[in-house]
Parts: C-alpha cells; sequence; structure tokens
C-alpha cells in the first residue's frame, strides 16, 4: 500500500502488511502495525505506526517522517538506522496543526496528537482512541523517524528563509 504515493492522506485501521509506503514522497498516513520494509526508500510525507513493526523500518529512507509507538522499548533493533535518527517527541500538543507539513522539523506533539484525533474520527479506532485517552503515558513512547540528510536540508533552508526575511517595520 502506498508504494510511490504523492499526495493525499490515509488511515488504517488494522496493520498493514510489508513494504507499508515504500517510496511515499508525500502522503500522509497512520497505520495501527506494519510489517518489514515499511517506509523503504520514502522521500517524503508522514507515517505514523500505532503498533509494532517487522524488520528493516525506515532501510533508505532520505525523506519524510515516521512517528513509531514503542511500547516494547525494541524498535531500534528492527530499524535500519544507517540513514536516520530517533528522537523523543518535542512541543506543545495543545495546538492544532492546520497544515500537517509545515515545519517538519518541530511541531512533532501537535502533528501526531492531530493525526491520532483525525484517525480516531475516519476510523474509530480504539487503538487511537486509548492513546489519546492516556496521551501523557503514550507520548513517550513514541520515536520520531528522521533522515539525517533530510534534517540537514530543512536547516539549510531555514537558515536561507532567516536571511532573506525583511526586518521588522520594513
Amino acid at each position: 500500500m502506498l508504494y510511490g504515493a504523492v499526495d493525499g492522506e490515509c488511515y488504517f485501521r488494522g496493520v498493514a502488511g510489508e513494504r507499508f509506503s515504500v517510496r511515499n514522497s508525500g502522503a500522509i498516513t497512520v497505520v495501527e502495525g506494519a510489517g518489514n520494509h515499511c517506509c523503504e526508500y520514502m522521500t517524503g510525507g508522514c507515517v505514523v505506526v500505532l503498533g509494532e513493526t517487522g524488520r528493516n523500518f525506515a532501510a533508505g529512507m532520505s525523506g519524510g517522517i515516521a512517528y513509531v509507538l514503542d511500547e516494547a522499548g525494541d524498535f531500534e533493533s528492527r530499524c535500519n538506522m544507517a540513514m536516520v535518527e530517533l528522537e523523543p517527541i518535542t512541543g506543545d500538543a495543545t495546538t492544532k496543526l492546520s497544515n500537517l507539513k509545515a515545519d517538519m522539523l518541530s511541531e512533532d506533539a501537535a502533528r501526531l496528537r492531530t493525526l491520532l484525533e483525525n484517525h480516531a474520527r475516519y476510523t474509530n479506532s480504539k487503538r487511537a482512541h486509548d492513546i489519546l485517552a492516556d496521551w501523557e503515558a503514550y507520548l513517550p513512547k513514541f520515536h520520531k523517524v528522521m533522515p539525517t540528510e533530510y534534517r540537514r536540508a530543512l536547516n539549510e533552508m531555514a537558515e536561507q528563509n532567516a536571511d532573506v526575511q525583511p526586518a521588522a517595520g520594513e
């Protein structure tokens, strides 16, 4: 599913098979588990996995971000760390994001919560409802999967945009 997806939002109540969201270049999706090779060669978009993943997660992932719930604490052993880093979820979850693709370097908690709320609303997922009901306990169990070169490129773009911003009052 979502092989080469370029745009849109998808919410799946259930577990996907192998190679979920391979070569995703822009779709936003939530799934409750995935098989081997999830997010392989991903170049854009956002994937949320609310359960177990198979091995080789994020192999060749050069863009986009993923949020993975790691209740057992063993996700890193199934993630291909060659091009990505795992980070904690940061930011304030009380704001509602209108653009889920804006500022992929921050606003993680707000983006994740918004996607979980969408997932609960569109699919009536018990899993999403349970996580939202105990948000403070679940939030630290999520990892952000961030490609290292993607972060570098986003940081460079942010710096360039800051350099060309007009001064206040101009």
